[in-house]
């Protein structure tokens, strides 16, 4: 059964967003241009995750995800200790894919830090949703671990999209040569381990 959940906004990360935007410091502009940016990104994000728990085992660098088996020594090394993990899909919509095209050609400054912005919230976002479901299990979560990772394939994609029903649930859709849209998303495995 996949589970939906919408989170309020995370609380945002100014020194992330700005080392997403590649700047080393701030200054005043920069400060004023992150703030202004961010506060035009507010109205037009939304945060989805739609997730699925499963028994998991790891062998010989394959691992057993529910009725799902993919063969990697990386994940396999990522879920060792792991009786559960949790396949999830998230995004913070695609407002924030618009207004960085809208000011694409207008002014790349502003696109680089809606970017930065977009990426800061798709992270917090994960990052919230892996601390939700480490309390929800009573376990601890292991790093995140998403198709093109290590030797994880990311073909994979289309396996967690086609479980997870990712368009129906949270309006993501996975492109034929597997990118994502809305392109702030991400789709991820987290290993649940008693410690």
């Amino acid at each position: 059964m996949v589970l939906i959940k919408n989170y309020p906004a995370p609380p945002f990360d100014e020194k992330e967003a700005l080392r997403y935007a590649g700047c080393k410091s701030e200054s005043a502009d920069v400060g004023e241009l992150l703030e202004s940016c961010r506060a035009e990104a507010d109205g037009a994000l939304t945060y989805k995750v739609c997730w699925m728990p499963l028994d998991a085992a790891v062998a010989d660098g394959s691992c057993e995800l529910g009725a799902l088996r993919v063969d990697s020594k990386d994940l396999a090394r990522n879920l060792v200790g792991c009786g559960k993990a949790v396949l999830f899909a998230a995004t913070v919509g695609v407002g924030i894919d618009r207004l960085i095209a809208k000011y694409g050609a207008v002014s790349p400054a502003r696109a680089v830090m809606f970017d930065a912005v977009g990426t800061e919230r798709i992270e917090a976002l994960c990052d919230l949703f892996c601390e939700d479901v480490s309390k929800e299990y009573g376990a601890s979560a292991k790093p995140r671990f998403s198709p093109g990772y290590g030797d994880l394939d990311l073909a994979f994609q289309k396996e967690i999209f086609s479980v997870l029903n990712c368009q129906k649930h949270i309006g993501l859709t996975l492109t034929d040569s597997l990118l994502m849209s809305p392109t702030k998303s991400v789709t991820a495995i987290v290993g649940l381990y008693r410690s």
